[in-house]
């Protein structure tokens, strides 16, 4: 609000400055209207009042994902650019292999060796079983000792714990192999996903290591857009939600979207959670990292007058908070709209009543509120309301403007603001 009534402030000067300049009618009676303000007023209107809530988000690509490198080496080929499109599984950088390689060849010879132990484990424990049953054979007869029958039970079961230690020594190096391989597939490093290549950090030569981000990849036809919710926010925020997204960067465009996701879950210390809302990027207007401004619409006030905002003012000599009114303009405005429509003439009207008027603001949204104590169609001051208060508040020039015209005003910058008052001032002028 301080920010507004700074805008307001300034353009109310600037068209007191300008706004009689150029007519000569105004010069002619300068005289009686030298002490009459010019301002500017909308008409009241009736109706419900959309509410939402406007956050600050963050735009990142769909299943965008950071590539780290899972082992360490120096870069040997890169075979992608920035914004290069890629498929899933497309080698991206290949890493130096001479190591991995060698590891893997002392992998496989281990292996082979123990697969001979393994055998030998298995030709030995062949025998002894075979000698075992040609003691059983013997017992049978009473032709062996019973010493000679445990010691060749001790033989067997010794030859059988060999078999099954080389076994597991195969198994062991075998997986060792498995390793090794996948350490040597890691030399080449792929897309995980199909989108596009962005934030390439690597260049040949340089050592990649595994805590060191290497490139970005999504999927820039679709966005993800993040904002923060307070522990108040998720009381009137929920998916499904309609949400408008816009840009300073992305000048009369609006995109739209719906809430997608809430984490349910509040961040410890700072009482807030995040929400996701994913949006159609096939124009790729939202950039990877893009910051945004999001209205989420959560609903609808009751019904009542509606103002805009800029119209609402704090008398500071009593405190009240209300709005200007022109009392007795409504006629009149009607007969300046069809002059202006028919000769293009922006007018000041004559010198009209106007009162203030303490109002209670039962809903407030981003542009407009919903009041009482004031009826629809009843012309309120928007721009020019300091000028009234300093001289009384008494009766005024009014110049009618239309709620787009007003709406617009309200989200100009101060330097947009001043640029048109200073180019209504030339072409006056001229």
């Amino acid at each position: 609000m301080i920010k507004t009534a700074k805008i307001i402030t300034i353009l109310a000067f600037g068209l007191l400055l300008y706004s009689c300049n150029g007519d000569d009618e105004s010069v002619d009676n300068s005289q009686r209207s030298d002490n009459i303000p010019a301002v500017e007023a909308v008409e009241a209107q009736f109706g419900s009042l959309p509410l939402e809530q406007r956050l600050s988000g963050v735009a990142t690509a769909s299943n965008q994902v950071d590539i780290y490198p899972r082992i360490s080496a120096p870069v040997e080929e890169i075979f992608v650019q920035n914004g290069q499109e890629v498929e899933r599984g497309d080698v991206l950088i290949k890493l130096r292999d001479n190591e991995y390689r060698e590891r893997l060849r002392q992998a496989e010879a281990n292996l082979r060796i123990n697969q001979a132990q393994m055998r030998q484990a298995r030709a030995a424990l062949g025998e002894v079983e075979s000698q075992m049953r040609r003691q059983r054979i013997l017992a049978e007869r009473d032709l062996t000792s019973e010493l000679e029958m445990e010691q060749i039970q001790a033989e067997l079961e010794s030859a059988e714990a060999s078999y099954e230690l080389a076994r597991a020594q195969v198994e062991q190096a075998e997986s060792s192999v498995e390793e090794q391989k996948d350490a040597l597939e890691q030399t080449y490093i792929r897309a995980p996903i199909s989108g596009t290549v962005g934030q390439r950090n690597a260049e040949v030569g340089m050592q990649a290591n595994t805590g060191n981000r290497i490139l970005t990849i999504g999927d820039l036809s679709r966005s993800k857009v993040t904002v923060s919710l307070t522990e108040r926010m998720m009381r009137d925020v929920r998916t499904g939600q309609n949400v408008r997204i816009f840009s300073e960067n992305l000048p009369d465009t609006v995109l739209k979207g719906e809430v997608s996701r809430i984490s349910p879950f509040l961040g410890a210390g700072s009482f807030s959670t995040t929400a996701e809302i994913d949006v159609n990027n096939e124009d790729r207007l939202l950039m990877p990292g893009m910051f945004v401004t999001v209205d989420i619409l959560y609903g609808e006030s009751e019904q009542a007058t509606i103002i805009p905002l800029s119209a609402i003012y704090r008398n500071s000599r009593t405190g009240q908070t209300g709005v200007y009114v022109a009392t007795n303009f409504g006629m009149e405005a009607e007969m300046m709209e069809e002059l202006e429509n028919d000769e293009g003439l922006a007018t000041l009207s004559n010198p009209t009543d106007v009162e203030f008027v303490e109002i209670e603001v039962i809903a407030r949204g981003r542009e407009a509120a919903g009041v009482a104590g004031i009826r629809s169609g009843q012309w309120v001051v928007t721009v020019g309301q300091n000028l009234l208060e300093r001289d009384g508040g008494e009766s005024a020039r009014i110049r009618p403007m239309t709620w787009n015209q007003i709406m617009a005003m309200q989200n100009m910058q101060p330097q947009d603001l001043l640029q048109q008052i200073m180019n209504n001032g030339v072409a006056q002028g001229s």
